[in-house]
């Protein structure tokens, strides 16, 4: 097929394979590209890692390759007859023809050395299970399972029984709907039904490997569909409980709420399509955890009174304290990143509630300080979090949203309080007045930060310093003979 005869010639150019093809004729064994790089290709995809498969001695293919090439990133994975190196932005796997057998109670196989046939066997999906022979017959196809024609249909299916696919390696649920999600493809009636019936296997997988496979779902372009069939096939309860919580749509009377699980991926959609624009955004995947995780709050905070409805009051706080919860349990980072996610949830509402004439500067202040560096992100989260189906309503809050912004840009112009810094710093505090560090020093510095905030002293140092004279009086401080400069 003329399609197959192109990916091969592209094939041949690269250096890798021709080292591979030299070392089969020199010692009499079958190769092939498989995987990945081939489904890829049919799709017109980049190959970002291209996997080779030998049915011949692995470990040495590696050492040759690499010391021809003078690679020194080598890792050898023995347990799973595999290596791996990186040479011109490619990802290289070199891995021995190998079959697999998994205990109930894991899903780490136990790995030994097979012929082709048991490894093409062994692979999650009739798409990733075509390969290109490169020695001895460079250019033959290998399609055991229909891939090509499954490709072509845009299915995923398993190439063996659904059941034992999941059962033995449960993670490949997961990539089964992130591959149906990323490329629009449908997944075949018994591969879902074996997904539904194997979802509790999901239990036995390593949290990073679960978190992994989430993070890549959510830097798809529209993520809502993975999401939509972890929700249906019954895995989201077990990954993401407090999302699958937020489903209920309760009436009483004349009242009722929005499904606040639907309103969630929309809200991360929306939060993708703005990050489009802004292709190397730094925080890219954790502003999408924030809109992922946004509303969790809610399921715990709902409330209902004859008069006025339902409400989800301090949802936004015990939202907040959710996350280390969860990025805990998946082994996400708790780090800076952690922090990022759990700042914009708690802060989430602000903004909107900042909207009328009569708010003071003071509290737009105090929200440019809160926020800091991550005011931009706060407003795209808020923006993207508007989804209701009236019109005038958006339209209302689009506009008040933009005249915020204008207020940011006003007061900042006037005040500099983006990435906030308090002009006098603790040692200056502690100096001044011959203090030790303590809870004073931080009352002093916590007086100054927010008589800068309310408007009563400018963002300045001559002025901040005075202020902490004149405070420090108050408490009957004196300070030393020293004058200090900024």
């Amino acid at each position: 097929m003329i399609i197959f005869e192109t990916i091969s010639s592209k094939l041949e150019n690269y250096e890798v394979i021709k080292l591979v093809q030299q070392f089969c004729k020199e010692n009499n064994n079958i190769a092939l590209v498989v995987g990945g790089a081939i489904r890829d290709s049919l799709l017109g995809l980049e190959i970002e890692d291209i996997d080779i498969v030998i049915q011949g001695d692995w470990q040495k293919l590696a050492e040759f390759i690499c010391e021809k090439l003078q690679i020194n990133n080598l890792v050898f994975f023995k347990r799973f007859l595999a290596a791996h190196f990186v040479y011109k932005g490619i990802e290289w796997e070199i891995t021995s023809a190998r079959k697999e057998s998994y205990r109930q109670d894991s899903r780490n196989p136990d790995v030994e050395p097979a012929d082709l046939e048991d490894d093409f066997l062994r692979r999650d999906f009739t798409i990733n299970a075509i390969g290109i022979e490169l020695w001895p017959q460079f250019g033959k196809v290998w399609d055991p399972f229909n891939g090509f024609d499954d490709l072509h249909n845009r299915i995923i299916r398993t190439p063996n029984d659904a059941n034992i696919t999941f059962s033995d390696d449960p993670l490949r649920m997961l990539r089964a709907i992130r591959f149906a999600s990323k490329l629009n493809f449908d997944i075949e009636a018994s591969t879902w039904e074996g997904i539904k019936a194997n979802k509790e296997r999901i239990s036995i997988v390593a949290p990073e490997r679960i978190s992994e496979e989430l993070n890549k779902m959510l830097l798809l372009p529209i993520p809502s569909i993975a999401f939509n069939l972890l929700n249906d096939s019954g895995l989201l309860d077990y990954i993401l409980p407090e999302l699958t919580a937020l489903k209920t749509i309760d009436t009483e009377l004349d009242f009722s709420h929005k499904d606040n699980f639907k309103h969630t991926l929309q809200v991360l959609d929306n939060v993708c399509q703005q990050l489009e624009n802004i292709p190397d955004h730094p925080n890219n995947l954790w502003l999408r955890w924030a809109a992922l995780l946004h509303d969790i709050g809610k399921a715990k905070t709902k409330r209902y009174d004859e008069k006025t409805g339902f409400s989800f009051h301090n949802h936004e706080i015990v939202g907040a304290k959710m996350v280390p919860i969860i990025f805990k349990r998946l082994h996400l980072p708790l780090n800076e990143k952690m922090d990022y996610v759990v700042k914009l949830i708690l802060l989430h509402l602000r903004p909107i509630a900042l909207v009328d004439d009569n708010v003071t500067d003071s509290a737009i202040r105090r929200l440019m300080v809160d926020a800091g560096e991550d005011l931009d992100d706060l407003m795209i989260l808020c923006e993207c979090d508007i989804t209701s189906k009236n019109i005038r309503k958006v339209k209302k809050f689009t506009d008040n949203l933009k005249n915020l912004k204008k207020k940011f840009d006003e007061i900042e112009e006037k005040d500099r309080l983006r990435n906030f810094q308090p002009p006098i710093s603790g040692e200056v505090i502690m100096q001044t007045f011959d203090l030790k560090p303590s809870k004073l020093v931080g009352d002093i510095k916590t007086a100054i930060r927010e008589a800068i905030i309310d408007g009563e002293i400018p963002n300045e140092y001559d002025a901040a310093y005075k202020f902490m004279l004149e405070y420090g009086k108050k408490l009957g401080l004196k300070p030393k003979d020293i004058n200090f400069n900024q």
